[in-house]
């Protein structure tokens, strides 16, 4: 199967080839290292935690559910594959 695939919108002619060695390069410079990755994962569960930070309120009881989905929040940088991160369901408050 070719990589890139051209139609001329004119004819409907259609060409198929490969990507160079030098394209295949490009396309995996650009792709985001693992830590990379890590570090967006890391700032979308901060974010996550924040949202629900008023749950830890003097005034507030935090029901089981929302004790788990804080601390599963902050176990998901021992997940191992970083392509397939689980995140947790937020209870209702």
């Amino acid at each position: 199967m070719a990589d890139i695939i051209s139609v001329n919108v004119q004819t409907g002619e259609r060409t198929e080839r490969n990507n160079t060695q030098a394209e295949k390069d490009e396309l995996t410079a650009m792709q985001p290292t693992t830590d990379e990755k890590w570090v967006t994962i890391r700032s979308q569960r901060d974010s996550l935690l924040r949202e629900c930070d008023w749950w830890g309120s003097s005034d507030v009881t935090m029901s089981d559910a929302q004790k788990k989905y804080r601390q599963d929040l902050r176990d998901i940088p021992s997940q191992s594959d970083v392509d397939n991160i689980t995140w947790p369901s937020k209870p209702s408050a």
